[in-house]
């Protein structure tokens, strides 16, 4: 008599639909994108912490769009509110590529404009310019800087409301080929969309981008020096430090923007440092260093303590 046989106790069988989350962000690269953005941007901790949401959303619209489940294609367009220099043209570059890596746009690259770029002169030729740029951001993400100053209620002869007419009705009909993000200061934008309420409701994601500390700016042109075989000397560092708390102070600072000018600037003496001092070799050390004299000898020091007196550094 045969044995009875006794039911197999198998580990629970896996759903043929179901979808490994994990594995979909790998084979998109989303992770080494976000990476890209840890690495290249200093703090920003809330806006990286936004664009990881936005990057799980758009993750999870993809897998529901291939299961069936979704019926509208999310809102993407954005505004970056903030000073200058505090990373909002890379974000909007970053975003492109996780836009286009999910299959959100067709090519994933960047058109940044200001007014110029999108207003005429004349009658009739706003429109043009307009569409114009739209042809070529089609497919990826448009990025319009101080976007404010594309109305101007105080001139009757201002052009700017054609163009948003017409960009209002593109980011509405052909939101599944374009994403527009609009950028510019806080307190002007606030008073944009305001104005032209249309904006408002067509923007899904207002993403807010803080001044950096004084610790992050040194972090930052640490990271840029770095970036070009540069290093501060120890008293170079402390002198750079000195230099961000003063700077910051001082009219037209620009946060990581003003940095990199002042490396630049710090560069340039260095060179004529090295150049002015010839009785020896240079070796690639002596190359690499920026030593405090290249710091110190700033401008930004010596006008520190004059009242009333604004700079743009040196």
């Amino acid at each position: 008599m045969d044995a009875i046989a006794k039911p197999a106790v198998d580990s629970p069988a896996v759903d043929a639909s179901a979808v490994d989350l994990r594995r979909e962000l790998e084979e998109a690269g989303i992770g080494e994108v976000l990476g890209q953005l840890d690495r290249d941007l200093i703090g920003l901790a809330p806006v990286k912490t936004r664009i990881r949401e936005i990057a799980s959303l758009l993750l999870i619209e993809r897998v529901r769009a291939r299961m069936g489940l979704s019926a509208v294609p999310p809102t993407l367009h954005m505004s970056f509110t903030g000073n200058p220099g505090t990373g909002k043209t890379t974000v909007a570059l970053r975003i492109a590529s996780i836009l286009h890596r999910l299959g959100f746009v067709r090519r994933g690259h960047v058109v940044s404009v200001t007014r110029d770029e999108l207003v005429g002169q004349y009658i009739g030729h706003t429109a043009p310019k307009t569409k114009e740029v739209l042809k070529k951001a089609m497919g990826g993400v448009l990025f319009i800087d101080e976007a404010y100053y594309l109305y101007r209620p105080d001139n009757e002869r201002d052009y700017g409301q054609e163009a948003i007419e017409i960009l209002l009705q593109v980011m509405e009909t052909q939101r599944d080929d374009l994403v527009v993000i609009l950028a510019g200061y806080g307190e002007r934008m606030d008073q944009f969309y305001a104005s032209n309420p249309g904006f408002r409701s067509r923007i899904a994601h207002h993403i807010d981008f803080p001044d950096y500390s004084d610790a992050e700016l040194l972090a930052i042109a640490e990271l840029m020096l770095d970036g070009q075989n540069y290093a501060f000397s120890d008293d170079a560092r402390a002198a750079f430090a000195r230099y961000i708390a003063l700077r910051k102070r001082q009219p037209l600072f620009a946060n990581a923007r003003s940095i990199r000018n002042a490396l630049d600037r710090i560069r340039l003496r260095q060179a004529n440092r090295l150049v002015a001092d010839m009785q020896r070799p240079v070796t690639a050390d002596d190359l690499s260093a920026i030593e405090a004299a290249d710091v110190l000898a700033s401008r930004v020091f010596a006008r520190a303590d004059a009242e009333g007196e604004g700079t743009r550094g040196a």
